[in-house]
């Protein structure tokens, strides 16, 4: 598989050389492959948003490198055609809203681009047609619900047709159906556009739907895989202070009452399947 994003022993500090210096990242040695969906999780503090800010360098490394595509985030002649490449969608949109109609705002980062009026306008378009968010485009942002805006803050990043979108805790602040439609819309663009998709979250609901999942502790990566085999290391993922999905938990809760339920379901559909096939 291609590496779109590669970190060799990168090292982070805070306030590096002071009395309230803090080790963010420790040697972390990771990959983004080209056209997957990776969740990164771990308790705040974990170093997850640290480890993200690196890709698309907001942060420069204290130690080791970052490479997007072969380019070292530390070469500031580089910085231009990464941020092309890696998208950033952060937990509070308020903070990439930044016109006062929706459509106007999907369009900054085209501008910004300098790309003629006319490719701007099919990339707004194909953007609020590929979410779903047409009938919002006359809408002044503040009149949305939470999810809506986080929508739009996607589809601006979007319609800068990068490479591989990174979603920093973009559910954190939603409820229940504003989280159903941002991961919803997340998937869609892994799926169906190929957008290399890296999802930073603590809800494992939404860690179950990656190819495969990180998990952060104390600054390093201590678990990488697939959510099935990671969510095996019970033990390592207590020590993480994670939880464990909910369609795991019941059929483990099943297992323990004699139901011959298979190991390995992190996922509610995968659990109603096993179900239906007992009851059959």
């Amino acid at each position: 598989m291609h590496k779109l994003i590669e970190t060799n022993g990168l090292t982070y500090y805070y306030r590096k050389g002071t009395k309230d210096e803090v080790k963010a990242l420790d040697s972390v040695n990771m990959a983004v492959y080209k056209g997957e969906m990776l969740s990164i999780t771990g308790q705040n503090g974990s170093g997850k948003s640290t480890l993200a800010r690196h890709f698309n360098a907001l942060l420069k490394p204290g130690q080791g490198s970052v490479l997007i595509k072969g380019l070292s985030t530390a070469n500031k002649d580089s910085i231009p055609e990464i941020r092309k490449i890696i998208g950033m969608v952060f937990q509070n949109p308020d903070n990439q809203l930044v016109s006062s109609i929706v459509e106007e705002d999907i369009a900054f980062g085209p501008e910004n681009l300098g790309l003629p009026q006319a490719e701007i306008i099919d990339r707004v378009d194909w953007a609020l047609e590929t979410l779903n968010l047409e009938d919002l485009r006359r809408e002044p942002p503040h009149n949305l619900s939470e999810g809506q805006k986080q929508q739009v803050a996607i589809a601006g990043v979007l319609a800068m047709k990068p490479e591989c979108i990174v979603l920093d805790e973009p559910t954190a602040h939603l409820d229940p159906r504003g989280r159903r439609e941002v991961l919803e819309s997340a998937i869609r663009l892994n799926r169906e556009e190929g957008i290399t998709i890296v999802l930073l979250t603590h809800f494992m609901s939404e860690v179950v739907h990656c190819d495969r999942m990180l998990v952060m502790e104390g600054g390093a990566v201590k678990m990488d895989g697939s959510p099935e085999k990671v969510f095996r290391q019970s033990a390592e993922i207590k020590s993480a202070g994670l939880d464990f999905p909910v369609a795991s938990q019941v059929a483990e809760g099943l297992r323990r009452e004699g139901f011959k339920i298979k190991p390995d379901i992190v996922r509610t559909e995968e659990l109603i399947d096993c179900l239906c096939q007992l009851k059959s």
